[in-house]
């Protein structure tokens, strides 16, 4: 396997492929190790969060360029959107781990319950298998990673094959932060290492790609009821109401749909504009668009990098072409800067699209902005939900009120106001979709919900008394819960107590 710059072309490694046996080695191996992290006290573990903090802020810059290189993606973008959140979402999780996994005490309303003290208990699932993408090859996995670790899991990661650098460079950071060999390890590989983690003896998977994989994966749990948390991308809409900033909101636009690539699952791949608004809406964004720096993901002045590859390329073309055939008008771009190299695709502006469009149906995972416009609110409701995916959407207004509103009415994990993708870097926000977009959450409280299960411990405060409910039936212990029953739910005063009386005889005991 060969890992290279997509903005040159340049070879930065080849590697192995991680067989199918080593895989299940390093399982089982996780399985014994597993079990001393997770008897580790809360602290230690935090403490090994506070270490790898510190070290990933000493190593930013490393980082931040090995992204670039190998990802593609602006300098700039890779600190920020990569970096700077699992900094970020490490200080969530040293913050928030202690409370989370302390037990909780479950209340016990039910009258012939209160002799019980009860509690909830946050145990770890024991080996968890990640699977990552490309397009945020250190964010995605680090939080999801840090997560499960923190909660007292071991971790496998197989990482996508076009950043595997990216995965050993986190693999590295853990490690020399205090993480155990056995208890993280990156799986580099393909397609069949991939399988291969699935095949194993792992306690659950958490997948981020492709619907069509997800599928699969779902399909192959569900043999073995595996637990999944599956994040499948989107089609994420943007709506600009006639009372929105128009500077600002062709500004949020344009980075919303060109930033790294356009390759982002929270990328506005729809845009929805009302009527009133269209045209000089689209207008600032093409003269926007025009002042877009393309180029080496390394260079200070670049904006937008190279995709990732030419099969993703492609699917931008073809997406265009058939907008292009079916009435749209490409204002800006359209087509590759073959000057540039590759895997360079210019940043487009797309008009007058329809909802029959694959523009507007299709995950494009590129630098386009499509744009249609739309009357009212119920319309714009109506466009936006009418998609088989439902991960994030966005609404620009003059009035926050009437862009809540809207909002609660949309199909979507997220619906940010007045902003878009920067939900992703809220640590304590969960991350996740509807419909199409998958299945569970990451980020957050809910993040950390889904690397653990949930014990119910009952005690009882009376181990020496036999339970009223306990064998013993007949006649009379017909009347007396009865009149228990309707001590607790009869309508009136008089009947509770009546019920009350007439329960009384359960004090007697006679259970056998």
């Amino acid at each position: 396997m060969i890992s290279t710059n997509p903005a040159t072309g340049e070879v930065l490694r080849e590697l192995e492929c991680v067989a199918d046996a080593e895989v299940r080695a390093a399982v089982e191996r996780a399985h014994e190790a597993q079990r001393a992290w997770a008897g580790l006290e809360v602290g230690k573990r935090v403490g090994v969060l506070r270490n790898f903090q510190r070290l990933l802020h000493e190593r930013k810059v490393q980082v931040a360029r090995l992204i670039t290189q190998e990802a593609g993606k602006p300098y700039v973008e890779a600190l920020l959107t990569e970096v700077t959140v699992v900094l970020d979402a490490t200080r969530f999780l040293i913050e928030n781990a202690y409370a989370f996994l302390r037990e909780e005490e479950v209340p016990h309303s039910n009258l012939v319950m209160k002799t019980k003290r009860g509690s909830l208990v946050r145990e770890p699932y024991g080996v968890i298998g990640i699977i990552s993408p490309w397009n945020y090859p250190f964010s995605i996995p680090a939080t999801e990673t840090l997560a499960a670790l923190v909660t007292g899991n071991a971790v496998m990661v197989k990482p996508s094959e076009f950043t595997p650098l990216v995965a050993l460079e986190l693999e590295s950071l853990l490690h020399a932060a205090g993480v155990p060999g056995d208890v993280f390890r990156v799986l580099v590989g393909d397609g069949a290492t991939g399988a291969a983690l699935l095949g194993a003896e792992i306690d659950k998977v958490v997948f981020t790609g492709s619907v069509a994989t997800g599928k699969r994966i779902a399909s192959v749990a569900a043999g073995r009821l595996l637990p999944v948390v599956l994040e499948l991308g989107g089609k994420d809409p943007m709506v600009v109401l006639e009372d929105a900033d128009l500077d600002v909101a062709s500004s949020a636009a344009v980075w919303g749909a060109f930033m790294n690539a356009g390759q982002t699952c929270l990328s506005i791949e729809r845009c929805y504009v009302q009527a009133p608004l269209y045209e000089k809406f689209l207008a600032a964004c093409v003269e926007k668009t025009k002042k877009l720096r393309v180029g080496n993901g390394l260079e200070d002045a670049t904006e937008i990098g190279p995709m990732i590859h030419e099969r993703q390329l492609k699917t931008v073309e073809t997406q265009v072409a058939d907008a292009r055939a079916r009435g749209a008008r490409v204002l800006i771009g359209g087509s590759r800067l073959r000057e540039l190299g590759p895997n360079f695709y210019a940043p487009t502006v797309v008009a007058d699209v329809t909802p029959e469009m694959q523009l507007m149906r299709e995950e494009t995972f590129g630098p386009v902005l499509p744009v249609a416009a739309f009357r009212n609110e119920d319309d714009a409701v109506r466009l936006v939900n009418d998609s088989e995916f439902g991960l994030a959407a966005s609404v620009f207004t003059g009035d926050s009120v009437r862009g809540e509103r809207i909002a609660r009415r949309l199909e979507a994990g997220t619906v940010m106001v007045n902003d878009m993708i920067s939900c992703f870097g809220i640590s304590e926000a969960p991350h996740g979709g509807v419909k199409a977009s998958g299945i569970g959450r990451t980020h957050g409280k809910f993040g950390l919900e889904e690397m653990v299960r949930v014990k119910y411990l009952d005690v009882d405060r009376l181990p020496g008394m036999k339970k009223v409910w306990w064998y013993g039936y007949g006649a009379r212990f017909r009347k007396e819960m009865e009149g228990f029953v309707d001590m607790q739910f009869a309508r009136g005063v008089g009947a509770r107590v009546s019920g009350a009386l007439r329960s009384m005889g359960v004090l007697r005991g006679g259970k056998r």
